[in-house]
C-alpha cells in the first residue's frame, strides 16, 4: 500500500469534512458512461458491460476517461451495484434493451434461507483489483470514490429479479413476511460492509452508498427497512486508514433518491454527507441538516440538454441556493441522479467550468 500517493487536489475531501474550500468541488454520478464516445469504444472492445466491469485494466481506463476531458474533483470506481448479489450466486445477466436481470431471484423461503455473505476476496476480487489499479493510475491527481448499493436497493433487484416499476414482489414480502425481508437485509448489509471495507483497503478514499429505491418506501418503512441497515454499514466503516507512509480519512456519502422527506434522518446516519436529488431545495436542505454533515447535489441531469448560457444560469441558481459554505457546512456539487447517455459531452464541460468559476466568484 505504500505505493499510493497522498492526493494533490483534496477539495472534494475537504468539502466532505466541512472545511473551507477555494471553490465548490464537482463530480458526476455515472460520469464514466455511454454519453462519452471513448467509453463506448472501450465497452465495444470489452464485448459487453460485465466484460468491462470484470477487467480491472478496462475498468481503470473508463474511470479515467472523464478526468481527461473535464476538471472534475473526484474519480468514481467504474463498476455496478449488482456485483454483490451476483457474488451471492443470483446469476446476474444483462438482457438487451431490458437492463439487469437475475437468473435465480429470491422467490421462496428456502431461497432466502440459503442466502449467504460471499467471500469478497475471491468473488469480488476483480473490483478490489480495479480499485488498486485506478488508485495507482490516478497518481494522487484527485480522490477515488468506491461505492455499493444499499441493502434495500439490492434486495429490490434480488426479489424482483430485475428492475421494477411497482416493486410489488419485494414490498409484498416486506409487509407479508417481514422476517424474510430482514433476513435478506441482514445478510446483504454484512456483505456490503465487507465489500466497502475491501474497497477502502484497496485504495478508495471515500465511499458512497446508493439507496436508489429508498424513495419507493413508505415513511416508517424507510427507516426500518433501509436506513437502519445503512446505519449499520456506516458504523462498520473505518474513519481512517493507514497507507504505510501516511494516513487518510475516509468520508462516506449516503444518497437516497426520493429521500427529501427524510433528510434529518439520513443526516443522523453517521455519514459525512447526504446526497440529494433534484427535487430538494439546497438552501432548505442546508437549513434542515445544519452542521450535522455535508450535502452533495443536485442539478437536474436534464438541464444538460439546455443551451450553454442556460446551463450556467441553472448552476448559478443551485450554488446561490446553497450559499457560500461557512465553517461547519460543506457542499459537493453533483447531479440529482446519474447523467443521461444522450447528454452532449460539451455540455458537461460547460457545467463543470461554471461550477468552478461561479463558486470562486461567490467566495471573493
Amino acid at each position: 500500500m505504500s505505493s499510493f500517493q497522498p492526493v494533490k487536489n483534496d477539495t472534494f475531501l475537504r468539502a466532505l469534512r466541512r472545511e473551507a474550500t477555494e471553490y465548490t468541488p464537482v463530480w458526476l454520478m455515472r460520469q464514466a458512461g455511454r454519453y462519452l464516445p471513448e467509453y463506448r469504444a472501450t465497452r465495444a472492445k470489452a464485448g459487453n458491460f460485465m466484460g468491462l466491469c470484470t477487467n480491472p485494466e478496462a475498468a481503470c481506463e473508463v474511470t479515467l476517461q472523464p478526468l481527461e476531458r473535464y476538471k472534475l474533483d473526484a474519480a468514481i470506481l467504474f463498476s455496478d451495484i449488482l456485483t454483490v448479489p451476483d457474488a451471492m450466486g443470483l446469476g446476474l445477466y444483462f438482457a438487451e434493451g431490458e437492463g439487469p436481470k437475475f437468473e435465480r431471484p429470491l422467490v421462496t423461503e428456502a431461497d432466502v434461507a440459503k442466502l449467504a455473505v460471499p467471500d469478497i476476496g475471491t468473488s469480488l476480487r476483480y473490483v478490489t483489483d480495479a480499485v488498486s489499479t485506478i488508485r495507482g493510475a490516478l497518481g494522487g491527481r484527485v480522490p477515488l470514490i468506491g461505492f455499493s448499493g444499499s441493502p434495500w436497493t439490492l434486495a429490490c433487484y434480488m426479489v424482483e429479479g430485475g428492475g421494477s416499476s411497482d416493486f410489488r414482489k419485494v414490498k409484498t414480502m416486506l409487509y407479508k413476511r417481514p422476517d424474510l425481508m430482514h433476513r435478506i437485509l441482514e445478510v446483504t448489509a454484512e456483505a456490503v460492509s465487507q465489500y466497502l471495507r475491501a474497497q477502502i483497503e484497496a485504495g478508495a478514499q471515500a465511499v458512497m452508498i446508493f439507496d436508489s429505491w429508498g424513495g419507493a418506501l413508505a415513511d416508517g418503512a424507510f427507516q426500518k427497512f433501509s436506513l437502519n441497515y445503512i446505519k449499520k454499514i456506516v458504523a462498520s466503516l473505518p474513519l481512517q486508514v493507514n497507507r504505510g507512509n501516511f494516513t487518510e480519512d475516509i468520508p462516506s456519502i449516503v444518497f437516497t433518491k426520493g429521500g427529501g422527506l427524510w433528510l434529518e434522518d439520513i443526516a443522523s446516519s453517521g455519514a459525512s454527507a447526504v446526497g440529494v436529488d433534484w427535487t430538494v431545495n439546497l438552501g432548505q436542505a442546508r437549513a434542515r441538516i445544519g452542521d450535522r454533515c455535508a450535502i452533495q447535489g443536485n442539478l437536474d441531469p436534464t438541464v444538460l440538454f439546455a443551451e450553454p448560457a442556460q446551463i450556467e444560469a441553472e448552476v448559478a441558481k443551485a450554488l446561490e441556493s446553497f450559499g457560500v459554505p461557512q465553517a461547519g457546512a460543506g457542499h459537493v456539487f453533483n447531479l440529482g441522479h446519474g447523467i443521461s447517455q444522450f447528454t452532449n459531452p460539451d455540455s458537461v464541460e460547460v457545467m463543470v467550468n461554471a461550477v468552478h468559476a461561479y463558486s470562486r466568484k461567490q467566495r471573493q
